[in-house]
């Protein structure tokens, strides 16, 4: 185990031979890519990004609301991140008579920065490598669950053993498929307001049609401000708490970007699949991903049909709708991309070699001949499994409902009363929120849609009887929809909400009686027997031959560097700017500027539109000292090599000296396959310039009180280097100054 986990921390298991592709833990950046980061540019040491003894870069770094990236960007803790990651809090401030999503949001002062209930912002203290204790005890030879009891009685001695102070929390993670774990020292909080907000004909100009498409011209930004209590800790929010004074905070270059600067995004990537066997990559690129993309297709249609009509269902809409577009298109771009750049036939090539470096004798022989075996008996479990979850879980909302009515139902029967009254607080919270934004109308036709596609797609004997397809009296499913939508209390608040105040055993016999209730029940009995209980059998054998088989790669090609796959953590990722050429005769250069968005303006159309504000600052080309010094011209976003992916949205995109230049959102749509396969020549990570950022704040939204918090920098005519703060450091373990 010492000799594996040793490979692990100075091998790789593909060879990366050019800048962008991986994703790395920072702690680990002065012994396996300082050199290299170096050698692309960068004047930085490993040090100044990533240390526990002073303050850096990773101290400007914050987790935002657990799902998105954000940076400090000022001494009095201001956050920047995009405006898709804050569009849940805008739309929550926004009533017709403040449509904060049409015209923007400007705090003229802290007094006027608007609270959000339950938003985070987690910084991270220290990572510590924690393999050893996590893996004491496992042995060759055990079961699954054998293996992962031990684990699990391992991490939480470990928790215990970690000093910590009272306000830290510690979040340990698997690592390489379960071969290496580290802790994650943080400290979380809780009185987040919304500063700043441009209106969304800049914060998501272009919207859905440019959605993971180069060029783009969109000014994707917001800005919230961490608040803590008079100790600069950790508090509940409350109007006596103060900004929060970071230890460090990213100053800000105006002097912009050119083809080939370095580019380092730090961040938190949510989820990355880079090892996986080819039956498993021809499964998503033949079978999964069209089938997602075609529910999706069909409820995104629907639903646009609504929002064009009406203002207020695109309001009420606009959050939902470009979640469910967002993975949609990704989805579309993934599998163009994984095709056009062979990915199953560079799967099957490496396997080709990895099978030929193997002894006769080997453990590792029947690894791949396994992963065929087991992928072909899971296909058509995987197959429903994702069609029933678009359906009933992201597609349906009256599903959703009824999901979660299922299981207040379920805290009575298994745990009684007062686990029902305590989950029905939280449910009622929830729905609170849900009715805002719900539509019964839209709903019943997406409904009506999606349980016919179900029927005609999957085999009875996975659908419950409701639904089931009958080829010799075919059913009506918009009737269907009609009768239910009509009959069930679910898609009223007023009606649910009374069945709510009644006594727990009057409710739950109401609660069984609704028809929509027990559709979703019925469809969840089918799926957990038919389908789940098959699927999590074959996917646990799947789990665990996958970290054998990242060990087997590990001992195979001990000469080649590797990174963990994304899991919400903490990440280092560097590239250069860069244009690219994702078709014949097309080359895409790697920045784009406001002409752009002139050009692409659709008067009254609620994508392509531009603000009178915007259009008179071109007319007057009043671009004031955001302008390229080169070309007079107003950045609006550039492109780079850096290896992104959901999570990293908000990430902060730093130059050579450790200074802001720009703000990721997205990738371009012929290189979303990034997760599954990094390519060097289609795959490109997009930034708002952050030049575009403060012309917004200063000259369009006039709020130039918090370009003055901001430190502006111009590194490239004299270098303005990170200053850092030094502070107390204790050892996590035992007092001991950790290993890293």
């Amino acid at each position: 185990m010492k000799k594996i986990l040793n490979l692990l921390l100075f091998a790789f298991i593909i060879q990366v031979s050019h800048a962008g592709e991986g994703m790395w833990l920072p702690l680990f950046l002065k012994s396996l890519n300082e050199a290299e980061m170096q050698d692309l540019g960068m004047r930085l040491s490993a040090e100044d990004i990533y240390s526990v003894n002073q303050g850096s870069l990773k101290d400007a770094i914050v987790h935002f609301g657990g799902f998105c990236t954000s940076e400090l960007i000022s001494s009095q803790g201001l956050l920047l991140t995009n405006h898709h990651c804050g569009y849940g809090q805008i739309q929550s401030h926004t009533t017709l008579e403040n449509n904060y999503l049409k015209k923007g949001f400007w705090a003229k002062n802290k007094s006027e920065e608007l609270m959000n209930e339950g938003l985070t912002a987690t910084l991270i203290n220290e990572i510590v490598d924690v393999t050893s204790q996590a893996l004491k005890g496992v042995k060759k030879g055990m079961t699954v669950k054998e293996r992962q009891a031990i684990i699990d009685i391992n991490l939480e001695a470990i928790k215990n053993e970690l000093i910590k102070k009272d306000y830290q929390d510690v979040a340990i993670r698997p690592f390489f498929n379960g071969n290496q774990y580290f802790a994650f020292l943080t400290t979380t909080y809780r009185d987040i307001r919304l500063v700043g907000a441009p209106p969304e004909s800049i914060g998501k100009f272009g919207a859905d049609t440019d959605n993971w498409v180069w060029p783009r011209h969109t000014g994707d930004f917001s800005l919230f401000r961490i608040y803590a209590g008079p100790d600069n800790l950790p508090a509940d929010p409350s109007p006596e708490n103060k900004p929060y004074e970071p230890k460090h905070f990213l100053p800000i270059s105006l002097d912009g970007v050119e083809e080939d600067d370095f580019t380092l995004v730090f961040g938190f990537p949510g989820r990355t699949q880079e090892y996986l066997p080819s039956p498993a990559v021809e499964e998503i690129v033949d079978v999964l991903d069209p089938a997602k993309i075609a529910i999706r297709e069909r409820a995104l249609n629907i639903i646009d049909k609504y929002m064009r009509q009406d203002e207020a269902t695109r309001i009420q809409y606009a959050s939902k709708f470009a979640r469910i577009a967002n993975y949609w298109k990704k989805w579309i771009g993934e599998v163009t991309g994984l095709k056009k750049t062979r990915a199953v036939a560079k799967k099957k090539n490496f396997e080709k070699e990895f099978r030929g470096k193997l002894p006769r004798d080997s453990e590792y022989q029947n690894i791949l001949p396994e992963f065929e075996q087991l992928y072909k008996e899971r296909a058509p479990y995987a197959y429903v499994r994702d069609y029933y979850s678009e359906v009933t879980g992201r597609n349906i909302e009256l599903m959703s409902v009824a999901g979660i009515m299922q299981r207040l139902v379920s805290a009575y029967e298994n745990n009684g009363a007062e686990a029902y009254q305590g989950f029905k607080g939280r449910v009622i919270n929830y729905l609170q929120g849900f009715y805002k934004n719900y539509n019964p109308k839209i709903d019943q036709e997406v409904f009506a849609a999606l349980t016919e596609m179900y029927s005609e797609n999957i085999d009875n004997k996975y659908s419950p009887t409701q639904i089931q397809s009958n080829t010799s009296a075919p059913k009506s499913y918009k009737y269907l929809a009609e009768d239910l939508y009509t009959a069930t209390a679910l898609a009223d608040k007023d009606k649910l909400m009374a069945i709510l105040d009644m006594e727990p055993e009057q409710a739950i016999a109401k609660l069984r009686e609704d028809e929509v209730f027990k559709l979703s029940s019925d469809w969840k009995k089918v799926y957990d027997k038919e389908v789940a209980s098959p699927y999590n059998a074959l996917n646990s054998q799947i789990d665990s031959l996958q970290r054998i088989y990242m060990k087997a790669l590990m001992e195979t090609f001990p000469e080649k560097r590797f990174y963990p796959d994304a899991n919400s953590t903490m990440r280092v990722t560097y590239g250069q700017v860069k244009g690219y050429s994702p078709t014949d005769a097309v080359t895409y250069g790697p920045v784009t500027y406001l002409d752009g968005v002139m050009e692409k303006y659709k008067p009254g159309d609620y994508e392509f539109d531009v603000d009178q504000k915007l259009l008179d600052l071109y007319d007057a080309q009043d671009y004031g000292k955001y302008a390229d010094k080169d070309n007079g011209k107003l950045p609006v976003c550039f492109i780079g090599t850096n290896h992104t992916t959901g999570g990293n949205s908000g990430s902060p995109a730093i130059d050579a000296n450790g200074n802001l230049i720009g703000l990721n959102f997205d990738r371009a749509w012929e290189g979303t396959m990034s997760d599954i396969n990094y390519d060097p020549s289609i795959c490109r990570n997009i930034m708002t310039d952050v030049r575009y950022i403060l012309f917004v704040v200063d000259k369009f939204a006039g709020a130039s009180h918090l370009i003055d918090e901001m430190k502006i920098v111009f590194p490239k005519s004299k270098r303005m280097p990170i200053k850092n703060q030094t502070v107390k450091h204790k050892g996590v373990f035992g007092g001991k100054k950790s290993k890293k």
